[in-house]
């Protein structure tokens, strides 16, 4: 499986951008489908993830995003969207996504995503 990640950019304090991340196989309604962040000299931290198909969903998301990202799957399309209001510049980092392929319930733990975009560079200037 390959993954494509886009929509990074530089933006104001306040502003949104929407991320995608595209595969190469129509099993995203299979998978449990992760956004992760690594900002510069940091570790790489979970932002949220999403699994299910046919109109029900289960999500997640970090602390820190709660109320101002928004996690969306279209399967037709094999892509997840990540979108980022009231950005912050505390959210700058290289976005990545990422696919585990043993499904279930959308977690957090990196170590158990098996496939990886190459990351998407998003900017929030104060």
């Amino acid at each position: 499986v390959q993954l494509q990640a886009s929509g990074g950019g530089l933006v104001q304090a306040g502003g949104s951008l929407r991320l995608s991340c595209t595969g190469s196989r129509r099993v995203f309604s299979t998978y449990v489908m992760g956004w992760f962040r690594q900002a510069l000299g940091k570790e790489r931290e979970f932002v949220s993830a999403i699994s299910g198909s046919g109109g029900v969903y289960y999500v997640n998301y970090v602390d820190s995003v709660k109320g101002r990202f928004t996690i969306s799957s279209d399967n037709t399309k094999n892509t997840v969207y990540l979108q980022m209001n009231s950005l912050k510049p505390e959210d700058t980092a290289v976005y990545y996504c990422a696919a585990d392929v043993d499904g279930g319930l959308p977690h957090g733990v990196g170590e158990k995503y098996d496939y990886w975009g190459q990351g998407t560079q998003v900017t929030v200037s104060s």
